[in-house]
């Protein structure tokens, strides 16, 4: 029988949006709200210079805040909105045409045709599939004191500790926070969640980009976050990692071909995906050149 862990010392605060956790040197506050509204829609797609996705969450927010160093990391859905590629797509970008484009035009210029093929002209001016390698964003002059430097492989305190996060310990506090969803246009789904988890050794943040192309492709990037509360000075790791395969390569994993409802859901690609050898998900993906494939680790040390 696993041993029994000691709950710390904690302070939890709720309001009708807003619910915080303060644990040893930090603050954890997730706030939830509507969809924003026409007017702050309106406002962000002249920010940003594209269009907002169908369900975009203004006032959502994930923050975690070193007080002795005022350190202050959080996830919100603007800052990730800025990373969707805007103007023409470029290499690395991974753009996507949508599945039947090239059926459409073989349909209209068949090989004996005499009729040339029609130019592909872009009629959006930037990503359309809002894919976005966000892994949150640094708040205010402090936190920038504290930079992101690569793990060492050889330090086993630069990794994420899956066996301790997997232990049934408990948990303090927890929160899901949406920050934008669209259907693409009925063509396929993109979603960006965050999700939080704070138990009585480490906080742990899992920010999860899905990505579905009906009959073209899956994508997916996620951002995790950990820190031990043993650890001294505080350290805090930051592992990303980006997949891809083709539509047809992840249907082939469905528990019943009858059954395509598993393609909706977000964890069920993503297991799909990191099951698969590095080289076809993280390596070769569904070969758009994606920059968003494979895996970075990095650390940051915090000093009052």
């Amino acid at each position: 029988m696993a041993a029994a862990v000691a709950v710390p010392e904690h302070k939890l605060s709720e309001s009708p949006n807003s619910r915080a956790i303060e644990i040893f040197d930090w603050t954890v506050t997730a706030k939830t709200g509507p969809i924003s509204s026409a007017a702050q829609c309106d406002a962000l797609q002249a920010s940003l210079g594209i269009p907002h996705p169908e369900m975009m969450f203004g006032y959502n927010l994930l923050q975690i805040k070193h007080r002795p160093s005022g350190w202050t990391y959080a996830f919100r859905s603007e800052d990730a909105l800025r990373g969707v590629k805007s103007g023409p797509l470029e290499d690395g970008d991974g753009g996507v045409k949508v599945g039947y484009a090239d059926t459409w035009l073989k349909s209209r210029t068949g090989a004996d045709s005499q009729i040339p093929l029609p130019q592909m002209v872009a009629t959006k001016p930037y990503d359309w599939t809002y894919t976005t390698t966000y892994a949150g964003s640094l708040d205010d002059a402090g936190s920038r004191n504290a930079q992101w430097t690569p793990a060492e492989p050889s330090n086993a305190h630069h990794s994420i500790p899956i066996a301790e996060l997997s232990r049934p310990d408990p948990i303090l506090f927890y929160a899901e926070i949406p920050l934008f969803d669209d259907e693409l246009h009925d063509n396929g789904a993109s979603h960006l969640l965050v999700r939080v988890r704070v138990m009585p050794t480490c906080i742990f943040i899992l920010s999860r980009f899905t990505l579905r192309v009906d009959n073209v492709l899956f994508r997916a990037h996620d951002t995790r976050v950990y820190h031990s509360f043993a650890s001294a000075p505080p350290l805090v790791v930051r592992e990303t990692r980006g997949w891809e395969a083709p539509h047809e390569r992840v249907k082939r994993a469905l528990p019943r071909r009858d059954d395509l409802m598993p393609l909706t859901d977000p964890n069920f690609i993503c297991k799909v995906l990191s099951d698969m050898p590095k080289e076809v998900s993280q390596e070769a993906g569904a070969g758009t050149g994606w920059r968003g494939l494979g895996t970075v680790v990095q650390v940051t040390t915090l000093q009052p």
